[in-house]
């Protein structure tokens, strides 16, 4: 029980961090997107650094 508890925990703490992720990175100018090609990829790029 201890461990599934445990379990959702984690996903909800990675689920929050991935959205706060997306959401600087999708609060970022066009212009510093561009510049780091990552325009239109935010959630990808999200995703990536949380989950991996």
């Amino acid at each position: 029980m201890t461990t599934m508890i445990a379990t959702l925990i984690d996903r909800a703490e990675r689920r929050a961090r991935f959205l706060r992720t997306r959401n600087e990175l999708r609060a970022l100018p066009m212009s510093v997107r561009r510049d780091l090609d990552i325009e239109g990829h935010e959630e990808d790029v999200a995703r990536h650094a949380v989950y991996g």
